[in-house]
C-alpha cells in the first residue's frame, strides 16, 4: 500500500491530510483524510466514495459530506475514483483526457478488460476494500464502527463493497439502488463498471450486494426526479426489508427519497448524517453544521493534478501484461479443441434444426440484381435475422429450392446500404455468377437492429449496440455468441434450401461472427473476410481502440485468439482484404 501523505490543510475544527497510496503495484490512489481535531479517539470512520463529475472528491457535494462528517467527529477518507479527480488514466500533454475522462474512460478501458475476463467494477471495489485498509491503520479510528457512502457512481461502489467486505458495520448508497428491470427498461445510462458479469444469470440485484451486509444497518438514499427510477428503488428497498425482518432486525434498514434531481444535497446528506449518528450511538443528531468547501487545487494529493506525474500504471497497462501472459500459457489452438472452445466461450445454444421464418417483402432497388426478397429468420424464438435474396424475377413466395452454390454475404452495418455500395458484394457475385446470393443482417445491425437505446447503434457510449452487449454478458450469453449463432442459422437455412456450399463473405463486424461460424459449419467451402480485426490480442494492448464490446469474447484470450481461427480457415480457401487494426473501425464510444 506504501501510503504517504504530500500536506495538510489545518481548519481549526478538523485538518484535512493529502494521502496517496497504492491499491496495486503502482497504481496509485489519491485521497482526502478528515480528522477532526477535538473528537474522543478512537472516533468512527467512514470510506466517502466518488460519482462521476470530474473533480472526484473536491466536487462539493462530496467534500460537503466529508466535512460535515468531519465536523460531528468522524475520520473520513474520501478517494478519487478510476478516471475522475486526480486519477485520469488516458492524460494527453495538457493532463487533461484525450477522449474526454468519466464514463468514456471507463468504457474504453472496462470493454477491453473483458478480453482478459477482468471486469472494471472489481477494480472500483479494490480500491474502496484499500481505502478501508488504511483508514483502519489510522491509530484515531475505531474498528467496531467504520461506514460507506457515496453518490451515484460511489453509490456504485457503497453497493459492491457491501457484497466484498464483511468490515463495514454499516451503509449509505445514494442515486444509485434501483432494479436492473427498470434500468433496461428505462435504457438508463449504465458504464460497464456498473454492470456485473453473469449477475442476471445468477439472479443478483442491486439490492443483493447490500443483503450481503444484513442485518446490519444501511440506509438506502433516492431523489425523487433521478434518471435512477425510484420505482425500483422501492422495489429494492422492500426485498431489503423483508431479509432484514426475516433476520428479527427490521429497524436495521431504511429508504430515504429526497424531492430533487441526481446528486447529493444537504437533505440527503442529513439523512446520512443521522443514520450513521444513530449507528454509531451518537444519538440522532442530523443537522449538517456550517461548512467552508475548499479550491479542488488545494485538495490536490499531487503537484500538477494527476497521478501521472507519479509514473502511476494505467489500467489499460495491466489488461496489455494479462494479455501477453495469457498468450504465453495459451500457446495455438487448433481442430476440435478450437471448435470446442468457440462453442463454450460463446455460450452458443444447440440448432434448432429447420429454421423457421417469414417473408418480410418484395422489392426493387438498385441492387446487383433487379429484384430481392427479404426473410426474417428465426434464429432462436423471438430474435430473427434478416436475410435478403437477390432475384433475376421477383419472388411472391418462399425461395425456390435449388442445387446451385450460394453465397451469403453478412453485413458490417446494413445489408442494404452494403447492397449498394460495397464493391465486394459485385466482385463475389461476377467471380461466380451461377452462385445465388443472398444477405444478412445479424442481431443489432442493418434491419436487425433493435429500435431501442438512441438510433446511432455505434457512435453513442450508450447506444443500443452497448447496452444490448453489456446486457448480454449480465446474462453469460455473449453478444457476439447470438451473432454467430444467426450466421449459423442463416447457413442451416441456406443448405435447406438444397444449395450445394456456401461462400461466405463477411465485411468488419461482421467479420469475427462470420469466421466462427465458418470453423463450425461444416457447409462452408470458402471464406471471404473484409476489414477482419487482427487479432483480439491487438486490441488488448493498446491504450486506444475503435472495436464496440458487441465484437469482444469475456475471456477469450484464457481459450484462443483470431489468428488460431483464420489458420482453421485456410483449409476452406481464406481470403483476407484489408485487416482492420485496433484503430480502425466507427465506434466512437
Amino acid at each position: 500500500m506504501n501510503p504517504r501523505t504530500t500536506g495538510v490543510i489545518k481548519r481549526g475544527a478538523y485538518r484535512i491530510e493529502k494521502v496517496i497510496f497504492e491499491s496495486r503495484p503502482r497504481f496509485y490512489v489519491t485521497a482526502n483524510l478528515y480528522v477532526p481535531d477535538h473528537a474522543a479517539f478512537p472516533a468512527p470512520g467512514v470510506v466517502g466514495a466518488c460519482g462521476h463529475f470530474a473533480s472526484g472528491k473536491a466536487y462539493p457535494e462530496y467534500q460537503s459530506f466529508a466535512q460535515g462528517l468531519a465536523r460531528q467527529g468522524y475520520v473520513v477518507l474520501i478517494f478519487d475514483a478510476i478516471s475522475l479527480g486526480e486519477r485520469l488514466q488516458l492524460p494527453g500533454a495538457d493532463l487533461k483526457s484525450r477522449i474526454g475522462g468519466g464514463s468514456r474512460e471507463h468504457s474504453l478501458l472496462g470493454d477491453q478488460q473483458f478480453l482478459v475476463d477482468e471486469f472494471l467494477g472489481s477494480w472500483f471495489a479494490w480500491d474502496g476494500i484499500r481505502a478501508l485498509d488504511y483508514l483502519l491503520s489510522r491509530e484515531e479510528v475505531d474498528p467496531r464502527h467504520v461506514g460507506v457512502t457515496g453518490n451515484s457512481g460511489g453509490g456504485m461502489e457503497t453497493t459492491w463493497l457491501c457484497g466484498a467486505d464483511q468490515r463495514w458495520t454499516m451503509a449509505a448508497p445514494n442515486c444509485f439502488i434501483t432494479t436492473f428491470c427498470r434500468l433496461f427498461e428505462d435504457e438508463a445510462s449504465n458504464d460497464t463498471e456498473q454492470c456485473p458479469p453473469h449477475s442476471l444469470a445468477l439472479g443478483l440485484d442491486h439490492c443483493d450486494f447490500l443483503a450481503a451486509l444484513a442485518p446490519k444497518p444501511i440506509i438506502v438514499l433516492a431523489q425523487e426526479e433521478d434518471f435512477v427510477d425510484v420505482r425500483g428503488t422501492i422495489e429494492a428497498f422492500d426485498r431489503l426489508r423483508r431479509l432484514y425482518g426475516l433476520l428479527g432486525a427490521a429497524d436495521h434498514v431504511k429508504l430515504y427519497i429526497g424531492a430533487g434531481e441526481h446528486g447529493y444535497p444537504q437533505p440527503s446528506r442529513e439523512a446520512m448524517y443521522g443514520w450513521f449518528n444513530h449507528a454509531t450511538g451518537r444519538g440522532d443528531v442530523s443537522a449538517e453544521p456550517k461548512l467552508t468547501l475548499e479550491d479542488e487545487r488545494a485538495l490536490w494529493c499531487t503537484k500538477t493534478g494527476q497521478v501521472v506525474e507519479l509514473d502511476s500504471r494505467p489500467v489499460y497497462s495491466y489488461t496489455k501484461e494479462s494479455a501477453e501472459r495469457l498468450a504465453d500459457a495459451r500457446g495455438g489452438v487448433s481442430g476440435e479443441a478450437l471448435r470446442r472452445a468457440i462453442v463454450d466461450v460463446l455460450k452458443l445454444p444447440a440448432r434448432r434444426g429447420p429454421v423457421d421464418y417469414r417473408i418480410l417483402r418484395m422489392q426493387a432497388a438498385g441492387y446487383p440484381l433487379p429484384f430481392a426478397s427479404s426473410y426474417a429468420l428465426e434464429s432462436e424464438r423471438g430474435i430473427p435475422a434478416v436475410v435478403y435474396r437477390l432475384n433475376e424475377a421477383n419472388l411472391y413466395s418462399r425461395p425456390p429450392r435449388q442445387s446451385n452454390p450460394a453465397i451469403l454475404y453478412v453485413a458490417h452495418d446494413s445489408s442494404d446500404m452494403e447492397l449498394r455500395e460495397e464493391p465486394l458484394v459485385r466482385e463475389v457475385l461476377k467471380a461466380d455468377s451461377t452462385a445465388t446470393l443472398y444477405t444478412c443482417d445479424v442481431r443489432g445491425l442493418g434491419e436487425s437492429r433493435p429500435n431501442t437505446f438512441g438510433q446511432d447503434s455505434y457512435k453513442s457510449s450508450y447506444g443500443c449496440d452497448y447496452m444490448y452487449a453489456i446486457h448480454a454478458i449480465m446474462l453469460d450469453r455473449p453478444y457476439l455468441g447470438g451473432r454467430t449463432h444467426d450466421v449459423l442459422s442463416a447457413l442451416d437455412w441456406l443448405l435447406s434450401l438444397g444449395h450445394g456450399g456456401v461462400h461466405l463473405v463477411a465485411n468488419g463486424y461482421a467479420a469475427i461472427p462470420a469466421a466462427l461460424a465458418a470453423v463450425l459449419h461444416d457447409g462452408v467451402g470458402k471464406v471471404t473476410l473484409k476489414h477482419a480485426p487482427t487479432s483480439y490480442h491487438d486490441i488488448a494492448k493498446v491504450d486506444l481502440y475503435k472495436w464496440p464490446l458487441s465484437s469482444f469474447i469475456p475471456g477469450v484470450l484464457k481459450h484462443f485468439d483470431l489468428p488460431d481461427v483464420y489458420r482453421e480457415l485456410n483449409s476452406k480457401k481464406l481470403r483476407q482484404i484489408e485487416p482492420w487494426d485496433p484503430t480502425c473501425g466507427t465506434h466512437e464510444g
